[in-house]
């Protein structure tokens, strides 16, 4: 990994945060930023966003999101 903020790397796995939800991630959940689509782009990167959001994790973060709310109830 590239020197990418740790305190914003996740594995899609960790606990949930205040701000997840199916359709977005605090932090960077990808396995490999460095080939992330979406990697630095103003707004829609967590790396490049004020409010340090992910608003497009990977396709399987919806499934992974009800997975682990599931396991927190």
């Amino acid at each position: 990994m590239s020197d990418f903020p740790k305190e914003l790397c996740f594995a899609l796995t960790d606990r949930l945060n205040d701000d997840d939800n199916a359709k977005q991630t605090y932090g960077c959940r990808h396995t490999n930023p460095d080939i992330c689509g979406s990697s630095y782009i103003n707004n829609v990167c967590a790396f490049a966003s004020e409010d340090k959001i992910c608003k497009k994790p990977s396709a399987k973060w919806k499934k992974i999101y009800y997975l682990l709310k599931r396991e927190e109830a």
